[in-house]
Formats: structure tokens, C-alpha cells, sequence
């Protein structure tokens, strides 16, 4: 009997140590580019909406996604409102928006800064090619009262010097506002292979998902540059998660139909508990 009461309670406590199951989502969703032919918004953006309704993420970043495929998500999926502003400042430019289900989360706060010298103006950094952001989010699960940062973003694919930076940047800002050490989440389209040094950077201050997963399904790569027939291997798109986080599965999602891709990159998606 005593042997029950002992395994109960450590059930019990293994339970209220993560107790919020949640799934969140990172998705380069490809720009509304009408020249793209079979390719472009107006073929996918319906492909894309179900997809994404079909797995349900309480939370979903996107990258590259304009003012009007936002307002898109957001108006054909009624349960997601969204935080953050376009990289050339207010609905100008892509997003590196945050999608969440508002009947889930309050948003106690949130942010968009740019990947450069000068962070809190519209600006590009470095050697990058364009104006690049980071849209942070601290949420708060309106049942238990668990309070969360989600930080979103998109490297520059031209500058390596842009994209080392930008690791450093997004390490310091996480610093800075976690002052709680509250669960943290990290995510996006990085533009960086897992062995360059950003994500080597990036990866001893978090830890990357897949290798944290329990479980871990799907192709390794990320992006597939609507190359159907080839094998998906480059890994450029992460969910990076701290300590406070467990995460119990972890895939990326090869969906296809009529041999195309919905978008040139694979969503990454996982289940997680965050600890209290």
C-alpha cells in the first residue's frame, strides 16, 4: 500500500511540475508574390489555412507573411488575433508575426525590434540585404495562469555577419526581458544550417527542440524550395526552447498534394509542458 501512495504522489508531482500540454508552430509561409505562378498566394493561401486549422497550434509564428496574408489568417480563422508590425514599421513589409488563440492566452506584453545596431528603429543591420525583425510576445494562459515568452523572427539570407549578430542580439534581448526566468521559446526561419556558428550560439544558451523531443518525426530538413522531386535536407527553421520547457514531440510537416509543396519551406511544429 505504501508503495502505491508513493508512486501516486510522484505521478501527482510530475504532473503539477508540467501541467500547460501546448502546441506551437513556426511557418515561412513565402511573401503574396503573384509572379510565382502555380505558386503563388492566391493557389496556396486556402492550402496554407487549412493546414494550419488542421493542426491546430495555440501558437503560430510566421515569416515573410505581409500585412494581407495576416489579415487573412486572422480573418479566416477567427480563434487567432495576432502581435507584431511589419520590418519597414506599422503594416509596411513582412511580418514576423505571432498568431494566437485568443480564447487560450492574454498578452501581457509585446514587442517588434530590429536586427541591427538599432534595434528599436526601423533599420537593417550589418551586411544583411534587408530590414530584419524579432516580434517577442509574454503570454499568459488565461485557465492556469502560466505566463510565457514566444519570440519570433527571420535572419537575413545574404549577410553571415547579419545572421551572427542576430544570434547575439536575440540571445541579449531574451536576457533582458526574462528577468523571471520564465519558459521561453524561440523561434523562426533562421537562414542558418545547424552547424554554422549562430545556431552553435544560439544552441548553448537554448536548446533546440528536435534533439530535445521525445519523440521526432518527419525529414530532417526545413526547406524545400518547392522541389518536389528532391530529398528536403536543409535544416534552416528551429524552435529553440529553455530549461523551463519539455518538449514531447517534435516534427516537421512534409504535407503535399498534386505534387507541390503549400509554401518553400516545411512548418515546424512540437507539443510541449512548460513547467511551473
Amino acid at each position: 500500500m505504501k508503495n502505491r501512495i508513493s508512486i501516486f504522489i510522484l505521478l501527482f508531482m510530475q504532473f503539477a511540475l508540467y501541467s500547460q500540454d501546448m502546441k506551437l508552430m513556426t511557418y515561412n509561409i513565402k511573401y503574396a508574390n503573384e509572379n510565382d505562378g502555380v505558386n503563388s498566394w492566391s493557389n496556396r493561401k486556402a492550402w496554407i489555412t487549412d493546414q494550419i486549422r488542421f493542426y491546430e497550434p495555440d501558437i503560430l509564428g510566421v515569416q515573410e507573411a505581409v500585412f494581407s496574408q495576416v489579415e487573412h489568417f486572422t480573418r479566416e480563422m477567427d480563434e487567432y488575433d495576432y502581435v507584431g508590425v511589419g520590418r519597414e514599421g506599422g503594416e509596411k513589409g513582412e511580418f514576423s508575426a505571432l498568431l494566437f488563440k485568443s480564447n487560450k492566452f492574454e498578452v501581457l506584453e509585446h514587442k517588434t525590434f530590429w536586427l541591427s545596431e538599432t534595434p528599436f528603429e526601423i533599420s537593417k543591420g550589418w551586411d544583411a540585404a534587408y530590414n530584419r525583425v524579432c516580434t517577442y510576445a509574454l503570454f499568459q494562459d488565461k485557465e492556469t495562469g502560466q505566463r510565457f515568452y514566444v519570440f519570433n523572427t527571420h535572419f537575413d539570407h545574404v549577410g553571415d555577419a547579419a545572421r551572427l549578430n542576430s544570434s547575439k542580439l536575440v540571445i541579449q534581448k531574451i536576457k533582458e526581458v526574462n528577468k523571471e526566468n520564465l519558459p521561453v521559446f524561440l523561434m523562426g526561419d533562421f537562414n542558418l544550417e545547424p552547424e554554422s556558428e549562430g545556431i552553435q550560439l544560439l544552441s548553448g544558451f537554448m536548446e533546440r527542440s528536435r534533439e530535445k523531443a521525445e519523440i521526432s518525426f518527419g525529414p530532417v530538413g526545413t526547406f524545400n524550395g518547392y522541389n518536389f522531386d528532391q530529398p528536403v535536407t536543409r535544416r534552416i527553421d528551429y524552435i529553440f526552447t529553455n530549461e523551463k520547457v519539455k518538449v514531447k514531440k517534435y516534427a516537421v510537416l512534409s504535407d503535399s498534394k498534386e505534387l507541390r509543396y503549400p509554401s518553400d519551406h516545411l512548418p515546424v511544429m512540437i507539443v510541449a509542458l512548460l513547467s511551473n
